[in-house]
């Protein structure tokens, strides 16, 4: 099953819009499913919740994760994804505003693919969306996830 579904976990809308239009722009013709919190992310991710009946089968191409979260942050998402045999080869590249040397050090060590700040600059943050895209979904390869 291939899927080029991309999971985006974000709670701030300004920051959702800019990644989809980042996304959009990059030409990269993947599904960009949004989720909110973190709890989310996990139901969607597992089939669970509102996404019971989601083939769970048909995992994201990658995640790209937030940081801080609602009511789990991206940590304990990573670590949830990280646990599970089905889903510990899912890309999760954390984008976050976090420049906190632990929180880097945190993520990586809980199996984070990337981490990447956010930039407070409008095109440049457009710019890092774009490329995330165009190397996860096009330069990088991973085995089958189920």
């Amino acid at each position: 099953m291939d899927n080029m579904t991309i999971l985006l976990v974000e709670d701030n809308p300004d920051d959702e819009l800019l990644a989809l239009r980042a996304l959009k722009k990059s030409s990269v013709p993947n599904q960009v499913v949004v989720v909110r919190d973190g709890q989310e992310a996990l139901d969607y991710v597992f089939g669970t919740g509102k996404y019971q009946d989601r083939d769970v089968r048909a995992l994201p191409k990658v995640v790209f994760l937030d940081l801080q979260l609602p009511k789990l942050n991206g940590i304990e998402v990573l670590r949830s994804i990280r646990g599970d045999e089905r889903t510990k080869r899912i890309p999760v590249v954390l984008l976050t505003s976090s420049d906190e040397i632990q929180d880097m050090v945190d993520c990586y060590e809980s199996g984070a693919n990337s981490y990447i700040n956010k930039p407070v600059d409008f095109n440049e943050f457009v710019d890092q969306v774009r490329l995330l895209g165009q190397y996860w979904l096009g330069v990088n390869r991973t085995p089958a996830l189920y």
